[in-house]
């Protein structure tokens, strides 16, 4: 709606920092140019949206998703992106990080290729970076990446992915020779590193946190495991107050307990909800795939033939219920962990927070928090995607 004008008005807003009921937001041209407490004055010759007493939140940051609807991110084919922004929205997300496998540079080469025109002109969600899992992870510790395709640690392979369309993040395995160099030069780059995959120890984590690693992938998952002599990578996570971590709050790839533990030893402000979705999700039960290889879903879970988690089908706003559910923080409180701690880590400027001059990106979440209404850049984009 570049341009007009719009009232967001009666609203339950909730942004980090503060809650505000009866409230409404201004939005001119696709960004908030006010926000109004319950009371105070709106201005005049606006469009009315009726929030109806339903919560505002800052619209989802997704940094870690493969597919949805049926496609997959490195399909490589032009519409492929588009659709799963399109599903995305659905979810309340209105950015998101279309997300890599480990494949041959060639079919991640395509992927890219095809993915940036719509990064460039996104339609419902937006994708203004790219997150590379793989394919520098330990051949010990794929997980659902195929084995034929991990090798070294390689910074031109980055650049020149980069140069088809801008990469924002790099999941890899520390211990892996000539890592830590790439992690340096990643961060001279600009593009953030994270840890997954990997049979890192406490001292090669340390190692790649003074080197400039910033975040840990799926925490919990494929990576070293807590042990009273050696508390590996999930130890690392726990006992860092500064590393960003990102959780699959599926209460699959957690267990209730491990999602409960988590929330009361780290700050919320470390934490960050992803789904690592693939392409089965938002489909029914039944035989996929996820970068060449056979998957099935039953009852929701994605696995390998061998039983090995395979992404997930979570939809971004089950699992902010999820959490909530299981830890019984009020979501005023959560807030932050579905969008400011991404845009902060990532320097997504002017996103995570409904405050004047950010990007009016905003999801209206009804009482079973469900979203009812999407917008980015100040439109609804919602009844399109559905």
């Amino acid at each position: 709606m570049t341009g007009e004008r719009l009232l967001i008005e009666n609203g339950r807003l909730v942004s980090p920092g503060r809650e505000l009921f009866g409230a409404a937001v201004e939005v001119a041209d696709g960004r908030i140019a006010a926000v109004y407490e319950m009371g105070a004055k709106r201005p005049e010759g606006v469009e009315i949206w009726d929030a109806a007493g339903r919560a505002v939140l800052p619209g989802f940051i997704d940094i870690h998703t493969h597919g949805a609807g049926g496609r997959d991110f490195c399909d490589g084919q032009g519409d492929s992106l588009r659709e799963i922004a399109r599903m995305k929205v659905r979810e309340g997300v209105t950015t998101f990080f279309p997300t890599t496998l480990t494949l041959p540079e060639e079919r991640l080469s395509r992927a890219l290729e095809a993915a940036a025109p719509y990064m460039a002109a996104p339609e419902f969600a937006k994708a203004p970076r790219v997150h590379l899992e793989g394919p520098f992870i330990h051949p010990k510790w794929v997980g659902a990446q195929n084995p034929a395709y991990v090798r070294a640690p390689n910074l031109e392979e980055v650049l020149r992915l980069n140069r088809l369309a801008r990469v924002g993040l790099v999941t890899l395995a520390v211990e892996l020779e000539g890592a830590l160099e790439l992690v340096e030069r990643l961060k001279e780059a600009g593009i953030a590193a994270s840890c997954a995959h990997s049979a890192a120890t406490w001292g090669e984590y340390q190692r790649a946190r003074a080197a400039g690693l910033r975040h840990l992938t799926h925490f919990c998952n494929q990576m070293t495991p807590l042990h009273h002599r050696e508390i590996g990578l999930v130890g690392a996570g726990l006992l860092d107050d500064e590393v960003m971590i990102e959780l699959i709050c599926d209460r699959v790839h957690l267990c209730d307990e491990m999602i409960a533990l988590v929330f009361k030893l780290k700050a919320l402000d470390r934490l960050m909800l992803v789904t690592d979705s693939m392409a089965a999700s938002w489909l029914p039960d039944g035989p996929a795939e996820l970068g060449g290889l056979p998957v099935r879903v039953v009852d929701g879970v994605v696995r390998l033939e061998n039983g090995a988690l395979a992404g997930s089908t979570l939809r971004y706003h089950q699992a902010l219920r999820n959490v909530v559910e299981v830890t019984g923080i009020p979501m005023g409180q959560l807030v932050g962990i579905t969008a400011v701690n991404q845009a902060q880590s990532l320097g997504l400027d002017g996103l995570g927070e409904i405050r004047p001059g950010f990007a009016a990106d905003l999801v209206v979440l009804n009482s079973a928090g469900e979203p009812e209404a999407v917008f980015v850049d100040g439109r609804d984009v919602l009844p399109a995607a559905l």
